[in-house]
């Protein structure tokens, strides 16, 4: 069995080896429930746990919007498996969190968040009192887990697109199923870490004790967790259809990796800001997908010319080149089509461009931009030309890897944009159609 192969069937194997299971407490039942709206204002606060537990009177924590505490001591009741703890001037029309901690008999601490409202719809978990919101470190994981994407469907669009028809030498084939498989495994692993990272921000946990943590109110009752769970299960198979293919040598599975591939790439719109705006409708939410299957495309495209085709395949590097330059060129034009809509849809005046942290993000984007736009122009009208003509022009490789690192920061400063709130503007179907926000 060839080398590239066995490294395949090892990725394959890590993707379906189930995980260790571990018998700490879980909490089975809560009363309230988690994410709940109750009409009648409630006395006490129930927690049932799948087995005895040992807590404190202060296992049980519940503050109202403002950090008004409310609750009393934690009482245990029903052999340990049950903690109560009464509640005093809850209001009507409030929102209020729950934090709390409990000690498994193996001795493992298991803690959780979650929130209800009295009257009203409460915010999700990741928006509890105490929560920070993004931070640059879920700037950072959402970049990491963008320049994945661009690997995987960058690499896969460029072997089924620009390759199409030609006859590719067996090391170029498995550097790019190799590059596409590493893009896979890579936006599982960061995806986990983008989620664990935003779980621990809401139970206000470091990154380490996250093991024992209830995370379950933040995988189903968040947009941002339910995408999660969607796009990891997702990647999962295109991931696994890309190995397969690898191993048994069937390229056509590429080509339903590639659509169910593209298919799930809009879960990064619906987990950010663009899925819960007031005026968020299907054109901006297809614009919103557009605009990310275009740059992801088209990083992942220049990344797979300059550093799989140009080392390795110099016989196709004329063929690939100005095949990559025609798709380009149609990429690009989705890329500023798109984001001219939606940046008219999220700036309610020009002058938030300027005054507000969104519209000021925005213009650093839109320079990164300019400059990886006008980097591709030259490829296009003076490089192109000269490929055209036989000519190999020196330094092209070279060239063509400063503009992967360019178009790589536009994927930096569109992270940070999608984890930024948009200006407040007037909701598609007026005022009373505002929604709550949840990143």
């Amino acid at each position: 069995m060839r080398r590239a192969h066995v490294v395949a069937l090892l990725a394959l194997a890590a993707l379906v080896m189930p995980g260790q299971s571990l018998a700490h407490a879980n909490l089975k039942q809560a009363s309230p429930g988690t994410q709940s709206r109750v009409d009648a204002v409630p006395t006490e606060i129930v927690l049932r746990f799948d087995q005895a537990v040992t807590t404190t009177p202060s296992a049980i924590s519940v503050v109202s919007s403002e950090g008004r505490p409310v609750s009393g001591p934690s009482v245990p009741a029903d052999g340990g498996r049950t903690v109560r703890a009464a509640l005093t001037n809850v209001r009507d029309g409030e929102a209020y969190t729950v934090r709390w901690r409990a000690t498994s008999n193996d001795g493992h601490t298991a803690s959780g968040v979650f929130t209800f409202g009295v009257g009203v719809k409460p915010p999700p978990p990741t928006e509890a009192y105490g929560a920070t919101g993004p931070t640059w470190t879920d700037d950072a994981a959402r970049w990491a887990y963008v320049v994945s994407l661009s690997l995987l469907l960058g690499t896969l669009g460029f072997r089924l697109l620009v390759l199409r028809g030609q006859a590719l030498p067996q090391r170029l084939s498995n550097r790019l199923y190799l590059v596409s498989a590493a893009g896979g495994l890579a936006s599982l692993n960061v995806g986990i870490a983008a989620f664990v990272m935003r779980a621990a921000d809401a139970l206000q946990l470091p990154f380490v004790d996250l093991l024992y943590g209830d995370l379950s109110p933040m995988a189903t009752k968040t947009r941002f967790g339910i995408a999660f769970i969607a796009m990891t299960l997702g990647f999962a198979l295109v991931t696994a259809l890309v190995l397969v293919a690898w191993i048994f040598d069937v390229e056509r599975l590429l080509w339903a990796a590639f659509a169910i591939g593209l298919g799930f790439a809009t879960g990064l719109s619906l987990a950010g800001h663009q899925g819960v705006e007031p005026n968020s409708t299907w054109a901006t939410g297809l614009a919103d997908w557009l605009h990310l299957v275009a740059a992801t495309l088209w990083v992942g495209g220049i990344v797979a010319l300059a550093g799989l085709v140009w080392p390795l395949a110099p016989e196709l590097r004329r063929a690939a080149f100005l095949s990559f330059s025609r798709l380009a060129t149609v990429l690009v034009a989705v890329l500023l089509l798109a984001g001219t809509y939606i940046s008219i849809e999220r700036l309610p005046t020009v002058a938030d461009l300027w005054e507000t942290g969104y519209g000021q993000t925005l213009l650093v984007k839109l320079a990164v931009v300019a400059v990886a736009l006008a980097w591709g122009a030259a490829h296009h009208f003076l490089v192109r030309p000269r490929i055209d003509r036989g000519e190999a022009p020196s330094r092209l490789r070279r060239s063509l890897a400063g503009e992967s690192v360019v178009a790589m920061a536009v994927l930096l400063v569109a992270a940070v944009l999608v984890n930024s709130e948009p200006p407040p503007v007037e909701p598609a179907g007026g005022a009373e159609a505002a929604i709550p926000s949840t990143p």
